[in-house]
């Protein structure tokens, strides 16, 4: 029988992390992990491998249609789609065993196979030949991420109706690609795909993409996907899916009223996810879940079993790997009694579509709802020299700060390269900087950030220099 301070169900990024800190920290550490590779949903089947994929379409994409006008020309220009998978491939695999490296540096104990709750102490460990293995621990944490959800009426199958997972190792690209749901998974996809050559049609059943963002960054968004040739089908509601002669057919109503019909060859299931916890023995310590099947946690992430802690997608939240990476960090200092905190507000949100959208803090609908006074300062990514200058002039940055104080209360940014301009908002509001604080930065010239300047300028009352 073996022992452990702290055992980890799972080696996503909140898993992996926070075993690594665990170890850092002193704990005798094990990590249990049901695949083979390690890094979870976020390495093997999410975030990395779709980023990949979206970075070789826009590749492709600015190749045939764009750099023909800076005098950059191609002959017979092809895309080989089997080559950019097994590329994708080969650099999720590269990640995957650099995570195992770091397992091995840190001295922590890996197990592979299905964690089972025993009781609040002991976890039995079954692998793919049924043999169990008993170990014993002091603390667990369980990091075992999601899943994506399916239709009552629509199973998936992997060949026509198919799931994030199943989109990016498709072996052929689809004449026509259809999308239930326009979140940020199938924004994603839908833009990876149309970028290639597909024909993409969006179905929603909310009344615009990205829903739970800031509008003015989804109605940006709609039109510029417009103009590359994605349709959109807005509060439609999905009633039936069949496949008739190895076509998908959607069956669905637009307002509750329009019948309509969607032909494609395939189509993605992108209504969200559930939290993975079948199989986990959670009954037998009576670990306490919500209706949608979350783990419930306190304020230290703690479980109602006080030593078993749960962090990242299980328990529900913004399902991202940064939150979950920083819940792992979180819960393993307070399991060695080191101080910590989260700030859920100044937990970035990422879409890495073409152009790019990320937003930090309160949005204007939030705001509004919450009837707290604003300023807003809104600046097009098109009056920058860089922009003009590379020829990427989508999209603005807009600051949003308290009317009395002047303190920033959200950022939102729809443009070129904001995945990385993100973070000053987020180091902005983690300071509780003013807009008139961003507005007396000097900035480098030409470069993407001057946005953020001009927006302050706005935000304050200011005069912006470029407009």
């Amino acid at each position: 029988m073996n022992y452990y301070d702290v055992v980890i169900i799972g080696s996503g990024p909140g898993g992996y992390i926070s075993a690594i800190r665990c170890s850092q920290l002193g704990f005798n550490t094990a990590i249990i992990e049901k695949y083979p590779n390690f890094g979870g949903t976020c390495l093997n089947v999410g975030c990395i491998p779709s980023k990949t994929l979206l970075y070789y379409a826009e590749n492709y994409h600015k190749a045939k249609n764009m750099f023909y006008k800076h005098g950059i020309k191609f002959d017979n220009l092809l895309l080989d789609f089997k080559k950019m998978i097994n590329s994708k491939n080969n650099i999720v695999n590269k990640i995957c065993e650099g995570i195992k490296y770091l397992i091995y540096k840190n001295k922590i104990k890996s197990y592979l196979g299905t964690a089972i709750f025993k009781n609040k102490n002991t976890i039995y460990i079954l692998n793919k030949k049924s043999i169990i293995e008993k170990i014993n621990f002091t603390y667990a944490i369980i990091a075992t991420g999601s899943k994506p959800m399916e239709l009552p009426f629509a199973k998936i199958d992997g060949k026509k109706i198919i799931s994030s997972t199943d989109i990016l190792s498709l072996n052929y690209i689809p004449k026509k690609l259809s999308i239930i749901g326009g979140g940020v998974i199938g924004i994603e996809l839908g833009s990876l795909y149309n970028k290639i050559g597909s024909d993409v049609t969006i179905i929603e059943s909310e009344k615009n993409i990205i829903s739970k963002m800031d509008l003015d960054l989804s109605k940006e968004l709609e039109k510029i996907l417009k103009k590359y040739g994605i349709k959109f089908f807005f509060s439609t509601k999905v009633e039936s899916i069949e496949i008739i002669k190895s076509k998908v057919q959607i069956n669905a109503k637009i307002n509750k009223n329009n019948n309509i019909n969607i032909i494609s060859n395939c189509c993605l299931l992108s209504i969200g996810r559930i939290p993975y916890t079948d199989n986990l023995g959670l009954e037998n310590i009576g670990i306490k879940k919500n209706n949608k099947g979350f783990i419930l946690v306190n304020n230290n992430l703690q479980t109602n079993i006080e030593n078993i802690y749960a962090i990242g997608d299980v328990i529900g939240g913004l399902m991202l790997a940064h939150k979950a990476e920083k819940e792992g960090i979180f819960v393993s200092d307070h399991i060695y009694g080191n101080k910590n905190i989260i700030n859920y507000n100044l937990i970035p949100s990422v879409i890495y579509t073409n152009p790019e959208v990320a937003s930090v803090g309160k949005s204007e609908e939030e705001l509004k709802n919450i009837n707290i006074k604003y300023k807003r300062g809104k600046f097009p990514i098109k009056a920058l020299g860089r922009a003009i200058s590379s020829g990427e002039i989508n999209g603005f940055v807009k600051i949003l700060s308290d009317e009395l104080t002047d303190e920033i209360l959200g950022i939102q940014m729809i443009g070129p390269r904001v995945s990385d301009i993100i973070i000053e908002a987020v180091l902005a509001m983690e300071f509780r900087a003013s807009s008139e604080d961003l507005s007396l930065i000097s900035y480098a010239h030409p470069t993407f950030t001057e946005a953020v300047k001009e927006a302050a300028l706005i935000a304050t009352g200011n005069n912006p220099i470029h407009i």
